[in-house]
This record gives structure tokens, sequence and C-alpha cells, in this order.
């Protein structure tokens, strides 16, 4: 029992010494550049509501939810998810707010799936959200930042993804393609199942026409130059406003400076429905899914009771991590403070030592020196430490 007691849940872990400093510098790297953008932290509950983030939302399955109810019989869920939980904050604090609100936040997530294929049930997330505002200029900043943020955090080669779900809605409203089969075709497209969504077509005869459509969008990924070749395979005003949406952005990017991190892909599709126009995610290698996701997602703080265009991305800071390590690219930790080891009898000497390096500002570590260990011992221990050095206080106070 006392074993098995060591031991962490399947999907969680223990991160500790220097994995763990190391993640703090990233989370700080990554939140240095949103505040810089003028975005203000927030902290949300660990556990919210079921309706929260319920069915209707278009956010994570039931099925995958944390749940638990609390003394009153109300069944609470552990979030796998902050922007409903960020929407929900703008309709409690600002309701009659016309200005644009900048958010920014961090935190761990839980998703409770059987399907980890090495994923974690709990990561760390670090994002930021901006309500009340609809504009193109709007989805630019928002994905300037991913590309200064990732920059800022040591990555060299990233490409940010940019899609948006209106072109694929477009195409599915105009077929006349109903919600449950709409869903199951996001999920084949989305996962770039192109026999899957073929056959699922196939068994709803989907015109042939628009059913080519929606099979290419499985492997439309394009520059630029492409965006003008999408416009030609569609013929409904929804698609059309989609492609053109897509082409404003690029030249906002352009006025960034940061196209060479952009490419388009029309057949990314979240798993989650509250998306609404341009969504986005940022991929470099090391890792099997995307560091960063975001996206439009201009409904859903209405369910909460405020009518607000919103978007915004969430940086999964292990996936990030992950990256960075196999590529050699993890963040340098400085050798900081003192290991003071003193004899027994001069602990009152080594007491003064440490008080003096504590009140400007030094860590120092005190530790009782054991006959039996070397001073070798104690180095290993400060070099693992990441201590600067080692001072030892003899009995006499030396």
């Amino acid at each position: 029992m006392g074993k098995s007691l060591l031991h962490t849940p399947e999907g969680v872990r223990d991160i500790y010494g220097a994995e763990f400093a190391a993640k703090q510098k990233i989370e700080e790297r990554l939140a240095h550049v949103i505040h810089l953008y003028g975005y203000r932290d927030i902290q949300t509950p660990t556990f919210e509501f079921f309706d929260v983030f319920g069915n209707d939302i278009g956010t994570t399955p039931s099925r995958e939810l944390y749940k638990f109810f609390d003394k009153e019989g109300n069944t609470l869920v552990l979030r796998p998810d902050f922007t409903p939980s960020m929407a929900r904050c703008a309709a409690k604090y600002f309701m009659e707010e016309k200005l644009p609100i900048r958010f920014s936040y961090s935190g761990n997530t839980f998703t409770n799936t059987g399907n980890l294929q090495g994923k974690l049930k709990e990561v760390t997330q670090l994002g930021a959200e901006l309500m009340m505002d609809d504009s193109v200029e709007a989805d630019a900043e928002m994905i300037s930042m991913v590309i200064d943020a990732l920059k800022n955090c040591g990555l060299k080669e990233f490409q940010v993804s940019i899609g948006q779900v209106e072109y694929f809605k477009g195409v599915c409203s105009q077929a006349g393609i109903d919600k449950d089969t709409e869903q199951k075709l996001r999920e084949f497209i989305s996962s770039k199942n192109y026999f899957g969504a073929k056959e699922l077509l196939e068994e709803k005869q989907v015109r042939r026409d628009y059913a080519k459509v929606l099979l290419n969008m499985a492997d439309m990924l394009t520059d630029a130059g492409g965006l003008a070749e999408a416009k030609k395979m569609v013929n409904n005003e929804r698609s059309l406003m989609a492609v053109e949406r897509l082409e404003k952005l690029y030249q906002v990017l352009c006025t960034y400076g940061v196209e060479k991190y952009v490419s388009f892909d029309l057949g990314m599709l979240s798993k989650y429905n509250y998306y609404t126009g341009v969504i986005f995610k940022a991929y470099t290698y090391g890792v099997g899914d995307a560091v960063v996701k975001g996206g439009r997602y201009d409904h859903l703080p209405g369910y909460f009771g405020k009518e607000a265009a919103a978007i915004g991305f969430v940086a999964v800071v292990d996936d990030l991590m992950e990256a960075l390590n196999r590529q050699h690219l993890k963040p340098e930790l400085k050798e900081e403070g003192v290991l003071i080891v003193y004899e027994k009898e001069a602990f009152a000497k080594a007491l003064v030592q440490a008080k003096e390096l504590r009140s400007q500002g030094i860590s120092a570590e005190l530790i009782a020196r054991i006959p039996e260990k070397s001073r070798e011992d104690y180095e290993r221990q400060a070099q693992t430490n990441r201590q600067k050095k080692v001072v030892w206080i003899e009995r006499q106070g030396q």
C-alpha cells in the first residue's frame, strides 16, 4: 500500500527542481509579451458550475469532464478550458462596458479522457482574450502576439496555421447538411480523415459538387496566394466573406511584419463548437500537437448575457516546454544563492551570515555539516540546486 501511494494517477505528474524552474521561466516570458500588448491578469476558480461548460456552449464533452457535487447538490466541474470562464467574467464584471476588454490568465486545466496517447490530463495553460472588438485588426493583434511570445520563449522555427470556420459552415449550409452530420464531418476534416468524410457524405447523399469542396478542405493547406483558389471553389456569400476576411488579415499581419510565420489551412476545424470565425494553431518541432490554439468566439459571451465579439488564444505550457527541450532551446537557468554549511557549534555565526545575505536579497540555505559527508558532497548538492557558491563555517566561526 505504501509503495502505491508514491505514484500519481494516470495522466498527471510531479515537476520539481530545474524542470519546474524552466517551466516558470517559460511562463514569465509568455506573460511578459502579453502584458506588453496591454493585457491584464485575471484569476478564475479551478472549478465552476457544470453549466459553464455544458453541451449548449460547445466546449469539452461531458464524458471528459471531472465532475463532483457540493453539499447543496450542485454539479461542479474542474475547468477543462479557460475560454468559457473568461466569457462568464466579461458578463459578470463588464456587462455595461463598451470599450475593448483585455484579459490574460494562467492556471491548470483538467480533461478526463481515456485516449491519452501520451498526453497529460492536467496541463498548465497561459493565454489572453480580447473582447468587444470584432475587427480584423483584433485578429491580427492576437496572432502577432502569439508569434512574439513564442519568439520570446526562444523558439526559432514554428508556424501559425490560420483557418476560418465560416468557410466550412457556409458550404455545409448551402449543401443542406444538418447539425449532427456537420459535427461528424467537422471531426473527420479536422483530423484529416478523408475516407471517413467521403463515406459520411455519400451516406447522406450530399451533392457531388458540394462534397468535392468539403473533401478538398481536408487537404487545403496553402500560403496567402492560395486563398484566391479557395474563393473559386465556392459560390456562397458566407464562405466568400470568410476568405475575404483572411485576405484582409494577411495584409494586417504583413504590416506587423510577421507574415513569414503564417500559413492558411481551411480544413482546420476545432473540437470546440463555440468558434465562429478565424481560428489558428501554432506548430513546432518536437511535439505532435499545437503548442498554441486560439480563435474567434463571437457568440459565446451571449450565453452568459453579454453580446460581445471576442477572440483569444491559449499556450499549452507543458507542450511548449517539451518542444523547447527537444530542440535544445530550453531556458538557461542562472546560478544564484549560497549554500552555508556549518559545524553545529557555529550555528549562531552561520545564522548571522545567512541573515546578512538575505537582507541583500540573496538566497541563503543553512545546513548543518554531517561528519561522514565530504566537502565534495555538499559542492555537488549546491551544483544540483544551481547555487553560486558554498560557504563553510568552522567551529571558530571562520
